[in-house]
């Protein structure tokens, strides 16, 4: 054999077969993840990384499978708009929504590429999709009804502390903030209390609104559900703790954290959801045939040392219906 056949042989045994089917390397997709609160929450927050597991249920690994463009709106509600665009004119692949108000934004900048939110308020009645079986556009997503869930914290906050007077902090920057606010006070009528709304829309304004509500004689404080709040829930309760109010939250990480108490979803599971629906649509899934998920439950949290420190004893009804009681 000549030398040149006898090299083609030796290449012909040694050359890997082409690859096939889903084993070929699929090109990189880029995501653009959307937030309303801080940079820093957007990319390496507890809710980020939720998404990011759910990504790699679904065989998505960030730096192997996609890349990620992360816009932060810093709580400023105007910027939003600019950010969505921003991220349409880099023709992403898929935008990420973290917040209702980046939902919002998202939709106005594009009918295009596909985007996949969470949202606290009905996507139907609030016109972003036709139906939650058939949401029939570019986008889906999970939906937490978060409405009814403040006046059931008002309720707990009560239970516990069987005040007549609560304070309610809120940010005037929620989507829907007006009917939050309303079914608040239609709820304190109900009870038989007073409600003493304060708002805070940036961090810096958690103090004055915090020492507004123990300048009110409340004897109890419901923290909204609102972005500002829960990417700085360490700060909430750490002013909570000293001007020692009895307070309720929408996230089970509070009561971690040394919260007394919280009544709401959890939200790691939600955002790990919403990470799988991420997936399933960078894998060719068309968003107008995904049924929006409707997150129903929800978990009360408890903490006795909390309870304690504060000379407090929860009642045993309540303690009895907690999925969890921290010490």
């Amino acid at each position: 054999m000549r030398r040149r056949e006898f090299l083609a042989a030796c290449f012909a045994c040694t050359t890997w077969p082409p690859l096939s089917g889903n084993a070929q390397q699929r090109e990189k997709a880029t995501i653009g993840f959307l937030g309303f609160g801080a940079l820093g929450d957007v990319r390496d927050g507890n809710n980020a990384d939720a998404v990011r597991r759910g990504l790699a249920e679904i065989g998505y690994v960030e730096g192997r499978d996609y890349n990620v463009q992360y816009r932060a709106a810093e709580y400023q509600a105007d910027a939003l708009p600019g950010l969505a665009a921003d991220l349409v004119n880099r023709k992403v692949d898929l935008i990420v929504t973290l917040a209702s108000p980046a939902l919002r934004a998202a939709h106005g900048a594009t009918k295009a590429i596909n985007i996949v939110f969470l949202t606290g308020f009905d996507p139907v009645a609030n016109g972003f999709v036709e139906s939650l079986n058939h949401p029939g556009a570019n986008l889906t997503g999970v939906f937490i009804l978060t409405g009814p869930l403040g006046p059931k914290r008002l309720e707990l906050a009560r239970e516990v502390t069987l005040t007549r007077s609560i304070g309610v902090l809120l940010s005037s920057t929620s989507f829907g903030f007006a009917n939050v606010r309303d079914e608040f006070l239609t709820a304190g009528k109900s009870l038989g209390v007073d409600v003493v709304m304060q708002q805070a829309d940036v961090p810096t304004e958690f103090e004055a609104a915090v020492d507004a509500v123990r300048r009110a004689g409340c004897g109890a404080l419901v923290v909204g559900g609102d972005a500002v709040f829960t990417n700085n829930r360490n700060a909430i309760v750490e002013l909570v703790t000293r001007y020692k109010i009895p307070a309720v939250y929408a996230e089970r990480e509070y009561v971690k954290v040394g919260g007394l108490a919280n009544y709401g979803p959890n939200f790691s599971e939600v955002y790990r959801l919403l990470g799988t629906y991420a997936g399933r649509v960078l894998k060719g899934e068309k968003p107008a045939d995904l049924p929006i998920q409707q997150v129903s439950r929800v978990e009360l949290l408890l903490n006795a040392r909390t309870a304690r420190d504060l000379n407090m004893s929860l009642p045993l009804p309540l303690l009895a219906r907690a999925d969890e009681v921290v010490e």
